[in-house]
């Protein structure tokens, strides 16, 4: 059956600290002990924390990436309303990075439904606001925790056509997948003519040189309908007894 929706949670943020972390150190003494190292380990722990505890009832819920700049007007955009609604019908919540483009479409659709629409947003010196399709909406200081809610609090991936940051969700979750690391965990690419020749490029080079094996290739699932989106990830959870 659907969830029932949650009450509405934002968590609050001040300031962007994932170039201050990784910016590297001459060795020179900081004056401000919260500008540390160990003192930053204490705001990364209250972040996952504060994610943790926003999400640990969420149920089962499906990541859905995507580029954030195809919007209303594209043809993926609106695949990804219907792959939104789909899953939200199907009784999963949908959780995305919360911004716009694909991230809006595929909430905006799960928003339609009674199941939770989810967004973990992250702070970008030009990120827009979260969009407003949103049950859960949470923002992020640092990438890596952001990504760590993402993959916990999913039973599968959906991946639209994107740029550099879905990229980095998908090799995030072939690798985790590949070394065990997650199991039974379905990786949806909607759009046989954006994903083809990167696949190709897998089978033809990587897999062909030995840099991954042949069976590396089926952690995969390329689709061209949202329709067999939908059907190919409830399908998975059901076999596995996800929901």
């Amino acid at each position: 059956m659907p969830s029932r929706r949650p009450e509405h949670k934002t968590m609050p943020i001040d300031i962007h600290e994932d170039r201050e972390l990784l910016r590297a150190r001459r060795g020179e003494p900081e004056a401000d002990f919260t500008k540390k190292d160990p003192w930053r380990v204490l705001r990364i722990q209250g972040e996952v924390v504060e994610g943790f505890e926003a999400l640990h009832a969420l149920g089962p819920a499906v990541a859905v990436f995507g580029s954030a700049r195809l919007g209303p007007g594209a043809p993926d955009y609106q695949a990804a309303v219907e792959v939104g609604r789909g899953l939200g019908d199907a009784g999963l919540a949908v959780i995305t990075g919360g911004g716009p483009g694909i991230m809006a479409a595929a909430n905006h659709g799960a928003h339609e439904t009674r199941s939770p629409s989810v967004g973990c947003a992250i702070q970008l010196p030009f990120e827009e606001a979260p969009n407003p399709h949103l049950d859960i909406s949470l923002k992020f200081r640092y990438f890596f925790v952001r990504k760590l809610m993402l993959v916990k609090y999913s039973v599968g991936y959906v991946i639209f056509p994107g740029g550099f940051g879905t990229l980095d969700e998908l090799f995030e979750a072939a690798t985790l997948s590949q070394t065990g690391k997650i199991e039974h965990f379905p990786v949806v690419l909607y759009g046989r003519s954006f994903w083809g020749p990167l696949l190709s490029w897998f089978q033809e080079t990587l897999a062909s040189r030995g840099t991954i094996g042949a069976k590396d290739l089926e952690l995969f699932t390329v689709v061209d309908e949202p329709r067999l989106v939908v059907s190919t990830i409830v399908d998975h959870c059901k076999k596995h007894g996800l929901i």
